[in-house]
């Protein structure tokens, strides 16, 4: 029989840790200073783009797309272990994307703060022994719908679970992080690989063994018209070419005599601008490439900006 989880402890309740065996009382993270303080902070910064950032980042670490041809956390080609790993490099890119220091007693500080970055690919977080009743800024990445959220909780002893992994870890109650938790960030879009909306006769196209990469660079851009396509999709489509942007470029002109799209690249200001005019950004190095009925009037000089930026 399942043991039966006992009620959720409440401000004023007292606490104490596995690791510290001191007692405490239960603040409400209303009154908690030292989490407001935090909070605060947090909310002083570019909060979203830098945590989107960081997850971008940690995802892209992990598939190695340029090496391994992976773009989909969720594909079987990509095991368990290697999931995990995500939550391990998003720790280190949020340090790196907020300018924080990796110190002790904790992973970071944050004004002067001890705060643990916890991360999590699945449904919960696992507290290490230290990290009881101590700050942690929570993130939780669901690759599978391409979003993300983040929390700021005290993750007291008594809102934990009894149950613990062989490292002494304690998940989060559910009731505890809906009650006590504080969203930093609800549910927010991360950027989606288009090569996730491939099918999977598309997919064998693009990825044929033993077909040249223009080959399979127009096919791409064919399957994908008017659609954004990161530099990242590009570089996991030509993985391990010594060029893959060049061997992309060399596509253009096939591009255009099979499928009748003009592909603008975001390496190129003028192309970029132009992409942006039409409702396409192509910052960070995208491309896209665009029905001459979208370009309209400007169909003519966006076919000499291909033709002078091909190969």
């Amino acid at each position: 029989m399942p043991r039966e989880q006992q009620p959720l402890a409440q401000p004023g309740d007292e606490c104490i840790s596995d690791r510290a065996g001191i007692a405490h009382q239960i603040m409400h993270p209303d009154d908690d200073v030292e989490v407001q303080q935090v909070l605060a902070w947090l909310r002083s910064t570019a909060v979203e783009q830098l945590m989107r950032g960081a997850v971008v980042e940690a995802i892209e670490y992990v598939l190695d797309g340029a090496r391994t041809f992976r773009f989909d956390l969720d594909s079987p080609e990509v095991d368990s272990d290697e999931r995990r790993t995500v939550g391990v490099k998003l720790q280190y890119r949020i340090l790196e994307a907020f300018g924080l220091p990796k110190e002790r007693p904790l992973d970071t500080t944050i004004a002067g703060i001890p705060v643990e970055l916890k991360a999590t690919i699945g449904g919960n977080w696992a507290i290490p022994r230290e990290g009881q009743c101590e700050i942690c800024l929570l993130t939780q990445v669901d690759s599978r719908r391409d979003r993300f959220r983040v929390f700021l909780m005290r993750t007291h002893r008594r809102w934990l679970n009894e149950g613990q992994n062989q490292d002494s870890k304690r998940t989060i109650r559910a009731d505890a992080r809906d009650e006590y938790g504080i969203p930093v960030l609800d549910w927010t879009p991360l950027p989606r690989n288009p090569l996730k909306d491939l099918s999977p006769e598309q997919l064998d196209v693009v990825f044929a063994a033993r077909v040249g990469i223009k080959r399979r660079m127009t096919s791409l851009f064919g399957y994908l018209p008017e659609v954004v396509i990161p530099r990242v999709a590009i570089e996991t489509v030509a993985a391990m070419a010594k060029d893959p942007l060049r061997r992309a470029r060399q596509a253009k002109p096939d591009v255009f005599f099979n499928h009748e799209l003009v592909v603008l690249m975001g390496t190129w200001t003028p192309q970029r601008d132009l992409a942006q005019k039409h409702g396409f950004d192509l910052s960070g190095d995208a491309w896209v490439a665009l029905r001459p009925e979208t370009l309209g009037e400007d169909y003519e000089a966006a076919k000499a900006m291909m033709e002078r930026t091909g190969g």
